[in-house]
């Protein structure tokens, strides 16, 4: 009985502020488990990349996306579909970054999304942590146009690629934007070390996938906590941008 009062007026907060957005994602994964049905047991990283890569139009980025998402019609896939990837579009053109770090490159898609987006300037550290994954994610980068100076692909574990990232950064000042979309498991102690390293400008604009998920508990509550360090800004289908308040002293 205590777990019900406890945890019904978080239900019925989550249930007004995320309403529409919260049907959506629970829509979008019944999708998922219908294409699990239709003789597609598993998500396969080398279906996705060898689907993409065959059909694609080499060297036109806007070729590559729409063959991902021709995948995605009928497969499932890792990648975070057209209508979150126009929303990840449009707050990478608001921040116009200049350093991007991408949590789970997966096959590539948000890589590809990002990359194009970017100022001459802009450079895009990816990291996956499975070599196979990596290996074929980056060859979709590669595919898509883009050339290594453009981007870097780190094959490690999360943890390992934030605390040695000071090292690819060069006079760089910080990052001016985070994808999230790995372990959800790895969002808390992943951004509580971004935080102690000192990595993250002033403005800083994160992009984390998955918050509906319970395992995402722990951050949220970390970002609730600290309102003058993190500001919410907008959420669709369980991706929230957040923004980095650097300047308060209290962070």
């Amino acid at each position: 009985m205590s777990l019900l009062v406890v945890s019904l007026p978080m239900v019925v907060i989550v249930t007004v502020r995320y309403g529409a957005d919260l049907l959506a994602f629970c829509r979008q994964l019944f999708n998922q488990a219908v294409k699990l049905t239709r003789g597609h047991p598993t998500v396969s990283i080398d279906k996705t990349h060898a689907f993409v890569f065959s059909n694609c139009t080499h060297g036109q980025v806007d070729s590559v996306l729409e063959t991902f998402h021709l995948y995605s019609d009928s497969h499932p896939s890792l990648c975070i579909g057209q209508e979150k990837g126009e929303f990840l579009d449009e707050v990478v053109s608001n921040a116009a970054p200049r350093l991007v770090l991408e949590l789970g490159m997966h096959c590539g898609y948000s890589s590809v999304r990002i990359l194009r987006l970017l100022g001459p300037a802009g450079r895009l550290f990816a990291v996956e942590q499975d070599p196979e994954t990596a290996d074929k994610g980056e060859e979709i980068i590669l595919v898509a146009g883009f050339k290594h100076p453009q981007f870097q692909v780190l094959t490690c574990p999360s943890a390992e690629a934030i605390a040695g990232l000071q090292a690819h950064m060069g006079d760089a000042q910080g990052l001016d934007l985070i994808l999230m979309d790995h372990d959800v498991e790895q969002y808390l102690p992943d951004l509580l070390a971004l935080e102690k390293c000192g990595v993250l400008s002033p403005g800083c604009v994160l992009l984390v996938n998955g918050i509906f998920c319970t395992e995402a508990r722990p951050f949220l509550e970390h970002i609730q906590a600290r309102p003058l360090c993190y500001t919410q800004r907008r959420q669709l289908q369980g991706l929230m941008e957040l923004t980095w308040n650097r300047a308060s002293d209290v962070c």
